[in-house]
């Protein structure tokens, strides 16, 4: 089968096109034909061997795909000809067939095509996680969203809604991503030049509940600046490349908290816990009441220009690679 495969760290065109042999069925693999591949950041990270996880060299990178199930053993609830949605882990997701484990695998409801659906798990599961678990989301409360056009951002800005916000307040660094964010929904938008004026203004100086933070970089000290008495601002990453400290002071004078958030090392530690977010999310999935956008497609090939758009930030939402 077809593979892509990391030979150097040089970045994203050090991805190869190569043939690989297929993996084996066994009594705990569903295999699962490969539709739709994600593209997400820690993809752009690993080609440059600068994500916390270090994969030795040759590596297939990609960690969530849709496609359909090939064949599946007895009790795991899945038969060939599924429609299923799954994650690999860090890696090994950029091929045309993959093994899936039957806990990190999901069924994908009709009405999400499957590209969508590659675009679905890595960032509706984290906003969930991140907006319920740990950022504590009550009803009627205000979120901000910053890198607001990126995947991260899209999920925060659809799915915040559902879970009880009554405001969502987009930051973004054009009008392009400013318009994309309207359709989405977002309550405000605002733009990277002056956005604390503009939140604060809003808000009519009251500030924001919680802080969706994927971005971090020189905006995090006025993102917390942001935050209401009580607020909390949730950090997802750094995709603005540097990391950012906080002065805690300015914590303990509004009573508010930094929270980090890592869904990935949460969910590794037990992948059943993943089973519970599905639950939750899957019923708006399939009533339509939540709405996936859909992403950039490139062909499988196109790889490389997908990480690298997504490393220049030319793409707006979520990209994935088509197989099928």
């Amino acid at each position: 089968m077809r593979a892509l495969m990391v030979t150097a760290l040089d970045g994203p065109r050090a991805l190869a096109p190569v043939e690989v042999d297929e993996p084996v069925a066994n009594e705990s693999a569903i295999l699962v034909e490969v539709h739709a591949v994600g593209v997400s950041f820690p993809d752009l990270l690993l080609t440059q061997g600068r994500y916390q996880y270090k994969p030795e060299l040759p590596f297939v990178p990609g960690g969530e795909v849709a496609g359909i199930v090939r064949s599946a053993p007895a009790g795991s609830g899945y038969f060939p000809g599924d429609r299923v949605v799954g994650l690999t882990g860090v890696g090994g997701a950029m091929a045309e067939v993959v093994a899936l484990l039957p806990e990190t695998t999901f069924s994908l409801p009709d009405a999400i095509s499957m590209a969508a659906g590659a675009a679905l798990l890595f960032n509706y599961l984290t906003v969930h996680f991140a907006l319920v678990r740990r950022g504590r989301l009550e009803a009627g409360e205000s979120v901000l969203v910053q890198g607001a056009a990126g995947g991260i951002g899209t999920a925060a800005l659809t799915l915040a809604p559902h879970l009880g916000a009554s405001r969502t307040i987009a930051v973004v660094s054009s009008e392009e991503k400013a318009e994309y964010v309207r359709r989405l929904g977002a309550s405000d938008v605002v733009t990277t030049g002056n956005w604390r004026d503009e939140v604060l203004a809003i808000t009519d100086g009251r500030g924001v509940d919680v802080v969706v933070d994927p971005v971090g970089g020189d905006r995090f000290t006025d993102s917390v600046r942001s935050l209401a008495t009580g607020g909390r601002i949730l950090v997802l990453g750094f995709t603005g490349r540097d990391i950012p400290s906080v002065k805690v002071n300015r914590l303990l004078l509004k009573n508010a908290s930094a929270v980090g958030v890592a869904w990935g090392s949460w969910w590794a530690e037990d992948p059943r816990r993943l089973s519970a977010q599905w639950s939750e999310l899957c019923p708006l999935l399939a009533s339509g009441a939540l709405t996936i956008p859909e992403p950039n497609r490139y062909p499988f090939e196109a790889a490389a220009e997908a990480l690298l758009d997504l490393e220049h930030r030319r793409t707006v939402g979520k990209s994935v690679l088509t197989l099928r």
